[in-house]
């Protein structure tokens, strides 16, 4: 049995209703960059990090304070949790399925995040963000093997066909996202047809497949201090 389908088995028997409350664009200036939480938003020159590139909070103006080897390991962390809408006892049951298994733990940790239901959804481009492609999942407009589900943190397995329910389609929301599918460039472990809003998960996604945006090995030597 592999990582992923490990993890599929261990957190597709509940409902997990928790959510991040912290704003979004507060998460993105908390960690010095983009984490593209708000879609189109973060392309434009509203984006919080154009306006304002400094931490939150009262002092938060007078610049970011110089990094310790530990620092440097949690905010990796803090950066990934919030990149991909988990929280701390998720994300830590997340790492201890990824350090039981052969392999890199970091890699097994990022094939894991990417195969929740709702970061699919998004790399589908069937979302603008994770927490639009939450509230899809959420509301049951997503099918995979041919079973809506409404767990967002449900765990895809390689192989998986993964669709927009039929009668969803024809919602206004969807119907203004399929014109965008033709030119969407999805990522190389999904094949899509766009016309269909159908799509399969060919493949667990390497690191450097992935691009990540934190540094996996830090967050890693985090937990396993």
């Amino acid at each position: 049995m592999d990582v992923v389908r490990e993890s599929h088995d261990a957190f597709n028997v509940f409902n997990t209703m928790a959510k991040v409350l912290e704003p979004k664009c507060k998460r993105c200036r908390r960690e010095g960059e983009k984490l593209f939480l708000k879609g189109d938003r973060c392309y434009t020159a509203k984006c919080a990090i154009v306006k304002r590139n400094f931490p939150p909070g009262l002092h938060g103006a007078k610049g970011r304070a110089k990094l310790t080897g530990y620092g440097t390991q949690l905010r990796a962390k803090q950066k990934a949790k919030r990149y991909y809408g988990v929280l701390e006892k998720q994300f830590r049951r997340y790492y201890d399925i990824a350090a039981r298994k052969r392999g890199e733990t970091a890699e097994n940790l990022l094939q894991i995040l990417e195969s929740r239901a709702d970061n699919f959804v998004c790399r589908a481009g069937w979302a603008k963000s994770r927490a639009q492609a939450r509230q899809l999942v959420s509301y049951g407009h997503i099918r995979v093997n041919g079973k809506r589900i409404t767990i967002p943190a449900y765990s895809l397995k390689k192989g998986d066909v993964v669709e927009v329910d039929l009668s969803s389609q024809k919602n206004a929301y969807f119907e203004s996202v399929k014109p965008t599918l033709e030119k969407y460039e999805v990522p190389v472990w999904i094949s899509m047809d766009p016309k269909e809003m159908k799509a399969r998960y060919l493949e667990y996604p390497t690191i450097e497949q992935a691009a990540a945006l934190f540094d996996l090995t830090s967050i890693v030597e985090f937990y396993s201090r």
